[in-house]
């Protein structure tokens, strides 16, 4: 999982509303939060607490791209039913693993692979500022926003 300080790793997936790239956001904050699976409860919470604060991330010239290994057309599916506004990257599996977010869980005593439910805040000049590793949903969208706010 890249730390605070090191460059972020580059990016290029497609998204249900374009192809998303870290490059496209130079000059910019971004926050990439990575989430286990669309429609699924905690996050459809997520995806709506991070919405629901899109003005305030746009005030602070910061986009937010969520981020899961579900196709285009599900994300189509899942911004639709939420009203969700903010972008959501379809990963083909390069970028949870480049992020340390594809990892081994474990569910009633059955291991399997699946996305660890973090956050990377990415400053303006391409590096990683703050992580947040195994989200807890409430309160995290508000979390990472003041994070945007303080960050120059």
């Amino acid at each position: 999982m890249p730390t605070p300080g090191t460059a972020a790793p580059a990016f290029t997936m497609d998204g249900d509303t374009g192809p998303i790239s870290l490059g496209e956001f130079a000059g910019k904050k971004l926050v990439l939060y990575f989430y286990p699976k669309d429609d699924t409860p905690g996050c459809t919470n997520e995806g709506k607490a991070f919405s629901a604060l899109k003005a305030d991330f746009d005030a602070a010239d910061t986009v937010v791209v969520g981020v899961s290994r579900d196709s285009v057309a599900s994300h189509a599916k899942f911004r639709a039913k939420h009203d969700l506004t903010v972008l959501l990257g379809s990963d083909p599996g390069d970028v949870t693993e480049a992020y340390g977010t594809w990892v081994e869980k474990s569910m009633y005593g059955k291991k399997y692979m699946g996305i660890e439910r973090a956050t990377f805040l990415i400053g303006s000049d391409g590096k990683i500022a703050e992580v947040w590793g195994k989200v807890k949903v409430p309160g995290h969208a508000e979390a990472v926003l003041a994070a945007a706010q303080a960050l120059a």
